[in-house]
């Protein structure tokens, strides 16, 4: 028994006129418009929340700062904007709504170009601009004129009058513009895939050779590889300083310049003045110079008066006066290991009012003043953990003899005993670091084309007018009857200008007889 057919409703589409009107849907300005706003609202999680490819030190501290937001964060990949799925949806979904776009517009585009100007309306007089006047000479020797004028005009013969049609760039001005967007999308995808960027705070006096062991956070495109590494080994040999030296501003850093050794290869080394917005060029690579801070040397005693901590130890400034937080862990001390967490102060201050803050960027007085904790830094369990930030689950505060929490509160050059026997903390010293991104972006001569190409396209839609223009010449009983027309389409130009131009070149210009022709 044959099954009965389903009889079609009114409006219902099939599945071939499902994916034709999606597609339509798609592909139309509206959406692409839509898709390009999305794309502008997307990157502003980039922008605002701290992005892990970007500073990874910045993100793990607002991580620690925000345990309940961390987790919806991670899950929505708003610590990594831009290699998110939702986003990389985004992008694709518009460099398919934008190709849909202009291709059948260039198709269009590619006929009008071939097109013959319009025959001459029956009424030129119903234009907006138009007039008509009668002169003694010939309806030959004013379209002659009139051909000779419109120099510039793609120029077509009627049986009575002339057609004449220029601006047909202005079009091709705005498909340059919709490819300029995809050519800049496209070069930011090639960025994205081959490309990758990474940081690393260098000790001023210190180096660092160009392979993954030497980062501090990396952040490589989908389809980078390891071995797409540039060779190369760069050296602070030293930091300067400009300081701001009076007015509101004063003590905040005016300028700063690292200067550095870098040796590609097995080449010679050689010197370079980094500064920021001035990169370093190393073959396909960038050395970018970002900040700057102070690492102040702390030595750390155990019970036993053991060594258990020495070296520079980096601080994170958090404001222009560099007052800076930092981290110091000693899991080796015995008895028990040792955690300091606090604050270096360039240029040290004290009011009962705001208790101790940093007067200067410049350190004309350097202190710190840290609390120190005492028990399990959890760096036994193999777990990662950041070397700006103490994990105090399975520590506790150290008190002193009051049981309030001791701190350390030590001036350049001196040191102090910590209670309970648990040895002793000094700062001995005051270096400098750096901290320098490197990155290889190879689709950023795409984008800049891209970007060269909307400039030159948005200039040809702006400044390019379409018009057309008839001159149709009659025999009338008192003479020639003229009459002239010129339509603006793109609705914002001076018409009648040129209205006023093509009639005076009519009347006033002179034709040359075929015999004064022939003797020239």
């Amino acid at each position: 028994m044959a099954r009965p057919t389903r009889e079609r409703r009114s409006g219902e589409l099939t599945f071939t006129e499902l994916l034709r009107w999606s597609w339509r849907q798609l592909t139309s300005m509206r959406t692409a418009l839509v898709l390009l706003l999305l794309l502008a609202l997307a990157a502003i999680p980039g922008s605002v929340i701290p992005q892990q490819g970007v500073d990874s030190i910045k993100t793990s501290r607002w991580q620690d700062d925000h345990p309940t937001l961390t987790p919806v964060y991670e899950r929505l990949g708003l610590f990594d904007v831009y290699s998110s799925p939702w986003f990389a949806a985004i992008y694709l979904l518009l460099m398919i709504s934008l190709v849909g776009c202009f291709i059948p517009r260039i198709v269009v585009y590619a006929k009008a170009l071939r097109a013959q100007p319009p025959a001459t309306p029956r009424n030129l007089d119903r234009l907006p601009d138009h007039t008509a006047y009668t002169t003694t000479a010939t309806p030959a020797e004013v379209l002659d004129r009139a051909r000779a004028s419109l120099r510039g005009y793609r120029v077509v013969d009627r049986d009575d009058s002339v057609s004449a049609e220029r601006g047909y760039l202005r079009e091709a001005g705005n498909l340059l513009f919709h490819v300029s967007v995809l050519v800049v999308l496209v070069g930011f995808a090639m960025g994205g895939l081959f490309g990758y960027q990474g940081g690393v705070i260098l000790v001023v006096g210190n180096g660092m050779s160009n392979n993954l062991t030497q980062y501090d956070d990396f952040d490589p495109g989908s389809l980078f590889g390891v071995d797409d590494l540039d060779d190369f080994y760069l050296d602070v040999d030293d930091f300067d300083v400009e300081w701001v030296a009076d007015g509101p501003a004063a003590g905040q850093a005016r300028k700063f310049v690292s200067h550095v050794t870098y040796q590609e290869g097995d080449g010679e080394p050689q010197e370079y003045d980094l500064r920021v917005n001035h990169p370093l060029s190393i073959g396909d690579t960038e050395v970018f110079l970002i900040g700057h801070g102070y690492a102040p040397v702390i030595t750390v005693r155990d019970g036993n008066g053991d060594v258990v901590y020495s070296g520079p130890t980096v601080f994170l400034p958090e404001d222009q006066s560099f007052q800076s937080i930092g981290v110091v862990k000693a899991p080796d001390a015995r008895p028990t290991q040792i955690g300091l967490e606090g604050w270096f102060y360039p240029t040290y201050a004290f009011t009962d009012e705001t208790g101790p803050f940093s007067i200067f960027g410049r350190a004309e007085n350097p202190a710190i003043s840290m609390l120190v904790y005492a028990g399990d830094l959890g760096m036994d369990t193999g777990a990662p953990q950041s070397v700006y930030a103490l994990d105090k689950d399975g520590v506790e505060p150290v008190l002193d003899d009051e049981g309030k929490p001791f701190r350390v509160d030590l001036p350049m050059g001196e040191s102090v005993e910590l209670p309970d026997g648990l040895g002793t903390v000094s700062f001995d010293g005051l270096e400098r670091w750096n901290k320098i991104t490197i990155s290889q972006t190879p689709g950023k001569l795409v984008a800049l084309a891209g970007v060269v190409l909307a400039l030159v396209g948005l200039l040809g839609s702006l400044y390019i007018r379409p018009r057309r223009v008839w001159v149709r010449a009659r025999e009338g009983g008192a003479g020639t009857l003229v009459e002239v027309a010129v339509l603006d389409r793109s609705g914002n130009g001076d018409a009648g200008a040129v209205l006023d131009r093509v009639v005076t070149a009519l009347r006033d210009e002179p034709v040359e007889t075929d015999e004064q022709k022939e003797s020239s």
